[in-house]
């Protein structure tokens, strides 16, 4: 914890994990391919984090970027990810799954939130979020399907911008769900979105594009966020 807002961060590798626990970071997504928008770590990886921190780790399951409709096929590559990813030390998982009208697939949705619940670990929903129409009965179904947490950025480009919607569903929902807040949040963002959102998590990357196939953490955006935070 840092004051009382807690960070989330999105890690590409162990890499990007090794460098930031010099940080008062709370949690860890673990990913691979950022520039990709994250997808399904190895898990040699979550191995390596697992021995570097105590630290939660939930682990991003995603096959491929783009949408979040997916062939049969890929949903059993993504249930066998999940169980191997929970049962080699992930303390959750992430996920999304929507249809082709943009509403949540009910369906897949329970089956990785049971795969979860089942070990008592941790169910996210993650953007896929973003792209439902309607955000106040998705959310209500995702409470009834037993997901633990939402990954937005209140619909809109970045949680700055969505602020005041994530604020709405964490007052409708209040202890049924959570909702954390991400996207775009960095030094100049960061007390913007805790003071809009109203929330005491944030989820950043941290990360900075080298060109159109990386991103890497990078220290000094972590430390300049911590910086303003600390000045509060």
């Amino acid at each position: 914890m840092f004051g009382t807002i807690h960070t989330e961060l999105c890690a590409g590798s162990a890499e990007d994990v090794k460098q930031a626990l010099r940080f008062p970071i709370d949690r860890i997504e673990l990913n691979c391919a950022l520039e990709l928008g994250g997808l399904t770590p190895t898990l040699a990886c979550l191995k390596r984090v697992k021995q570097m921190t105590d630290l939660p780790v939930v682990c991003m399951v995603r096959p491929r970027a783009g949408d979040f409709c997916y062939s049969e096929e890929l949903f059993s590559v993504m249930c066998t990810e999940a169980e191997e990813l929970l049962d080699q030390g992930a303390d959750g998982i992430v996920f999304g799954f929507l249809n082709e009208d943009h509403t949540i697939n009910p369906y897949r949705t329970r089956v990785l939130a049971d795969l979860a619940n089942q070990r008592s670990k941790t169910a996210v929903f993650h953007r896929a979020f973003d792209e439902i129409r309607d955000p106040i009965h998705g959310a209500e179904l995702l409470a009834e399907l037993g997901i633990h947490r939402i990954l937005t950025s209140g619909q809109k480009d970045t949680a700055l911008q969505g602020a005041s919607l994530i604020r709405a569903l964490r007052e409708q929902f209040r202890d049924r769900i959570e909702f954390l807040p991400g996207a775009g949040i960095n030094a100049a963002t960061v007390c913007g979105v805790v003071e809009a959102a109203g929330s005491g998590w944030i989820h950043l990357s941290a990360a900075r594009t080298m060109s159109e196939k990386s991103r890497r953490f990078d220290p000094d955006i972590l430390q300049a966020v911590y910086n303003v935070l600390s000045s509060r």
